[in-house]
C-alpha cells in the first residue's frame, strides 16, 4: 500500500530551459494545483460497466492512476512544466500527446519513440512507457494567455 503523499505530485516551473527554485515558484506568475485519482470499473444498471474516478486516498500495486495538473497563469510568456514521477508509478500516457518525456531523469528529453535506455544486458534498446521517469509540457505564449489549462497523465502503481 502507498500513501498519496509519496506519490505527491511535484511541479516545477521553468522560463525557457532554467529551473526555477521552490520559492520562486511560491510567487511566480504561474500557479499549480494537482489531484490524484484512481481509476475503478464497477457493474452499472444494464450489464454495463461504469468508470468511476476516486481520490486516492490509499494506493496499491496495479491501480491504475490519473494524475491531473491545473494551471493558472497571470502572463502571456511561454513556461515549461517539468513533472518527475514518483518511483512507484510506470507511465502509461497523457491526455494530448504533446508531452516531451525522459527516461534517464531529466538529462535528455524527446518524445517516447525517439529514445533508447541500456537493458540489463547492457545492450540498448527502444524505451517503453514505464522507463518514463519525468514528462515534461511546453506551454506556448499564446496557450499562457488563455489564463488556465490543464495537463492530465496515466499510470499504473508498479
Amino acid at each position: 500500500m502507498i500513501k498519496t503523499g509519496m506519490t505527491t505530485l511535484v511541479v516545477a516551473v521553468a522560463t525557457g530551459a532554467a529551473m526555477l527554485p521552490d520559492a520562486a515558484l511560491a510567487a511566480g506568475p504561474v500557479r499549480f494545483a494537482s489531484d490524484v485519482f484512481v481509476e475503478r470499473f464497477q457493474p452499472a444498471p444494464g450489464g454495463r460497466v461504469a468508470r468511476v474516478l476516486e481520490r486516492a486516498d490509499q494506493l496499491h500495486p496495479g491501480d491504475r492512476v490519473i494524475f491531473v495538473v491545473n494551471w493558472k497563469a497571470s502572463r502571456d510568456a511561454p513556461f515549461t512544466v517539468t513533472n518527475p514521477l514518483p518511483r512507484a508509478i510506470a507511465f502509461e500516457s497523457t491526455a494530448d500527446g504533446g508531452e516531451e518525456v525522459s527516461v534517464d531523469g531529466g538529462r535528455t528529453w524527446g518524445p517516447l519513440e525517439a529514445l533508447s535506455v541500456r537493458g540489463a544486458d547492457g545492450r540498448a534498446r527502444r524505451a517503453m512507457p514505464e522507463d518514463v521517469t519525468h514528462l515534461r509540457w511546453r506551454v506556448p505564449g499564446p496557450l499562457a494567455m488563455l489564463g488556465t489549462g490543464q495537463m492530465t497523465y496515466r499510470g499504473v502503481v508498479r
